[in-house]
């Protein structure tokens, strides 16, 4: 009988810990490449968030640098975090500098999700 019961407490118990699972993170990954496809370490990656999106996306700032392996990894939970819960969806512009070069691009980010974006850096 004691077998019975422990059961539907087990089942229950199931439930509730893969109910608990953290969420993913979300992350901006930004890819800096040369006009000969080489990636490039050491470039500055400046992330502004776009208030003439439709929804406007909030007042954002962050910048990093790409890694020996051309790529930056930009945590976006601050921005959603600071955003509310209503708010799942960001548009940022990119700005990317190395040595005298500039190049732009732009990115949709969401919660919970991993956005990649490729910028290449003009001759």
């Amino acid at each position: 009988m004691k077998k019975i019961n422990l059961i539907p407490i087990l089942f229950a118990l199931l439930f509730l810990h893969s109910s608990c699972e953290p969420k993913d993170p979300a992350i901006l990954k930004v890819f800096v490449r040369s006009s000969s496809n080489q990636l490039i370490g050491g470039a500055k990656i400046i992330i502004i968030g776009d208030q003439q999106s439709n929804p406007p996306t909030l007042d954002f700032v962050d910048t990093s640098f790409t890694n020996s392996s051309g790529f930056s990894v930009i945590d976006m939970d601050e921005y959603f975090n600071t955003s509310g819960k209503e708010n799942r969806t960001g548009y940022f512009d990119i700005i990317v500098k190395y040595n005298n070069k500039t190049a732009t691009g732009y990115a949709r980010c969401r919660v919970h999700t991993t956005s990649v974006e490729t910028i290449y850096l003009p001759n």
